[in-house]
């Protein structure tokens, strides 16, 4: 707020003035020193916590620093900064899993993760702070971070590896799967190729009339990288695709209600039993976070997702996921940072990492529920199961190395 003083012609209307600015200050005003700032760096895994001491940054409430608790002595620091875009669940997921690699591999990292907030000029501060600071590589933690930094750092002094991050290919970043960028950025990939994971989904459903594709509108790597390319190989092959896409994504409780609601209906004219038909989940946090939305009203509708993180225990879980989770890219991702900084590897030679063969999670509760049955060779190659009650049974991460591509 902005205010132009012309001429104070009297003491008291100077203290009327002076009244005025304090009240209008204090409504202005963040919240005071002793109210700590909204959390949005919000959990760890337990892991983390006895390696690791996660302290804030005083003079910056968007930054976070993690130092080990017990490095082996005269190691040297290596300092490294992790760019977030904002909040989200599966950062929470991906940075656990990252620290975990680093204390496995006795590296005494100096993490700072630095929330941008999607600010340009916050970017360009970050970026500046990590010259200063000598820090030795950048992880960009989500697809907003990993275009922000192609798009104003490609080229950089510092080297690049992408975290939980869509399709670069797909997306223009780099030229091919099978090697590096050259340049100071290192991909990984959230997505697996389409006509692998769409060969998954029919054999689970060889008669296949039906795929619902819950996507956030906005969200530009989903859209181009996961709800496109699955559409345009559906339709190919006969399948009517229902594009159910959310406009803002503060609405998308309501928004899913209706759109899933309206889908089942259009569902049911061509396969009145559901007994053919899919809902498929991507990787949107916005849709994810509402998979208890979904389900409610999904009807017997299987509910399947991109996101192993999806497939959960109990009731508010999607019936079966096949992808990459955040925690396999989240640890193949930092693979490639210890080589970077070990010497062993460049930047800009190694290739798209993608972990293979996918990971597949199967909530055994949901699927009996709606009559859907598994393959056993699902079953076999599952990473993550939950029984009958929705209790997991079976949870193992998926073989990961820097020659995964």
């Amino acid at each position: 707020m902005r205010f132009v003083l012309s001429r104070i012609t009297s003491v008291a209307e100077a203290v009327m003035v002076a009244a005025l600015f304090l009240v209008v200050a204090a409504a202005a005003a963040p919240a005071s020193a002793e109210e700590p700032p909204q959390e949005w760096f919000k959990t760890v895994g337990e892991s983390v916590q006895q390696s690791w001491v996660v302290s804030m940054v005083a003079d910056d409430p968007l930054q976070k620093r993690i130092v080990r608790k017990d490095p082996t002595p005269g190691a040297a620091a290596r300092r490294i900064m992790v760019l977030y875009p904002r909040p989200s669940s599966a950062y929470d997921v991906a940075i656990t899993k990252m620290l975990d690699v680093f204390a496995e591999k006795d590296i005494n990292a100096d993490v700072t993760i630095y929330n941008f907030n999607k600010d340009d000029a916050r970017g360009q501060q970050a970026i500046a702070w990590a010259g200063r600071s000598g820090v030795e590589l950048i992880f960009s933690m989500g697809s907003e971070s990993t275009a922000w930094l192609y798009s104003h750092y490609k080229g950089g002094n510092i080297p690049v590896v992408s975290v939980c991050s869509k399709d670069p290919v797909m997306l223009g970043q780099t030229p091919s799967y099978d090697r590096g960028s050259g340049t100071n950025i290192a991909f990984t990939s959230l997505n697996m190729p389409v006509e692998v994971q769409m060969n998954y989904v029919l054999e689970l459903m060889p008669n296949l009339k039906n795929f619902g594709i819950l996507v956030d509108g906005a969200n530009v790597s989903a859209v181009e990288t996961q709800a496109k390319p699955m559409a345009q190989y559906a339709k190919q092959r006969g399948i009517q695709v229902l594009d159910l896409a959310i406009q803002d994504p503060k609405n998308a409780k309501a928004e899913l209600a209706e759109l899933v609601k309206s889908a089942v209906a259009l569902m049911r004219k061509s396969d009145p039993t559901l007994s053919q038909s899919i809902l498929w989940i991507t990787g949107s946090t916005s849709v994810f976070g509402e998979i208890a939305t979904i389900n409610e009203n999904s009807d017997r509708v299987p509910v399947l997702s991109v996101a192993p993180e999806v497939v959960k225990a109990g009731d508010d879980s999607a019936a079966l996921a096949i992808g990459i989770s955040f925690e396999s890219n989240a640890h193949l991702a930092a693979v490639y940072g210890a080589e970077i900084l070990a010497g062993t590897q460049k930047v800009g030679n190694l290739p798209v990492g993608i972990v293979s063969p996918p990971d597949i999670a199967i909530n055994f509760r949901k699927a009996r529920e709606i009559g859907l049955e598994i393959p056993f060779n699902f079953i076999e190659s599952a990473n993550f199961i939950y029984d009958y009650e929705g209790q997991a049974v079976r949870r193992t991460e998926s073989e990961v190395d820097s020659t995964l591509n």
